[in-house]
């Protein structure tokens, strides 16, 4: 899909909606007008058949003409704007972008930036009725800002920096491999390649690894006991704990504690 934007858009619509409330499904198709949301809430979102997850964070930009299915899974809000493709193309479909333009995805899944192009459309929302040319530059940012963000690859160097910043942080948390990809707002499967490919371990494998050095740390120059440095390093119970440890070291939390620190 490309998009010109050395224009901002025509503004026909923009407001907050609240779906799910009546049925678990709505089907949607606008055959003159672009859809443009940012969504606060999961579900599966089928497009001319083809089928999404949508997170808090997602943004989607859809043509003119989209077969639009939602499935709900309760009372859904996101905000919207329905925009109309002037005389002069101002919004295109184009499978090669030419000068002026960039491609954009019609979904596109959560991250900071997306947390920033929610921020834009709703404050667009708030000025619908008192300053509507507020609105169309609020929008025409919230439209940049997701060119942009549709353009960052997946294993930039931020995205690594941020994907394991957020392991370290919750070190002492029971997380998951779908709650670290929903935080990061990466899909699993690019999580995962991700990690292996910055730290040579699963997700999995590093989170152990970094909880098992943290223990490490505290074993040796702290006088916690050792079901105090399980609980600190995310182990609810010492079998785990004890497990971990040998696999990452060979040796029990015992063991790891007799050593000396280092002079």
């Amino acid at each position: 899909m490309e998009i010109d934007l050395t224009q901002p858009p025509e503004v026909v619509n923009c407001g907050a909606s609240t779906h799910g409330v009546r049925g678990p499904v709505d089907i949607f198709q606008l055959p003159d007008l672009w859809a443009f949301h940012c969504y606060d809430y999961t579900a599966d979102l089928v497009l001319d058949g083809d089928q999404h997850l949508i997170r808090p964070g997602t943004v989607t930009l859809l043509p003119p003409g989209t077969l639009t299915e939602y499935r709900y899974r309760g009372p859904s809000h996101h905000n919207y704007a329905h925009l109309r493709v002037p005389p002069d193309a101002h919004l295109r479909v184009s499978t090669s972008p030419t000068a002026g333009t960039a491609a954009v995805p019609a979904v596109v899944p959560p991250s900071p930036r997306t947390v920033t192009i929610g921020e834009h459309l709703a404050t667009a929302v708030s000025y619908v009725s008192t300053a509507p040319e507020r609105t169309r530059a609020e929008l025409w940012l919230a439209l940049l800002l997701t060119v942009e963000a549709s353009a960052e690859r997946p294993n930039s160097p931020d995205h690594v920096a941020r994907a394991l910043g957020w392991i370290e942080s919750h070190l002492a948390e029971p997380i998951s491999v779908p709650q670290i990809a929903a935080a990061v707002g990466l899909s699993q499967t690019h999580l995962t390649r991700l990690v292996r490919a910055h730290t040579g371990r699963t997700v999995v494998g590093h989170l152990r690894h970094r909880r098992v050095e943290r223990a490490h740390h505290l074993l040796r120059h702290s006088t916690m006991t050792v079901a105090a440095v399980a609980a600190t390093v995310g182990y609810a119970d010492l079998q785990s704990f004890n497990k971990a440890c040998r696999v990452e070291t060979g040796r029990s939390p015992r063991a790891l504690r007799s050593e000396r620190p280092e002079s």
